[in-house]
């Protein structure tokens, strides 16, 4: 790591990153598209997914600049 640097290791935790905030999007997805939660009873389909890709972008555009 003293002679490549943190290359290595930032590639690693933007991997893992990546994984387990695409896990959460989705399992937040699938909770606000549950017609049994009363909760988001008011919020279309159609909004949920489009939150979920707008999120899904920057997650990833900030897992990019993250990478260097």
């Amino acid at each position: 790591m003293a002679v490549v640097g943190s290359f290595p290791f930032n590639s690693f935790l933007s991997g893992i990153l990546s994984c387990v905030g695409t896990a959460v999007l989705a399992v937040c997805l699938r909770i606000q598209v549950n017609k049994e939660n009363k909760e988001f009873k008011d919020l279309a389909p159609e909004r949920a997914f489009a939150d979920f890709v707008l999120c899904n972008l920057v997650l990833h555009l900030v897992i990019m600049n993250f990478l260097g």
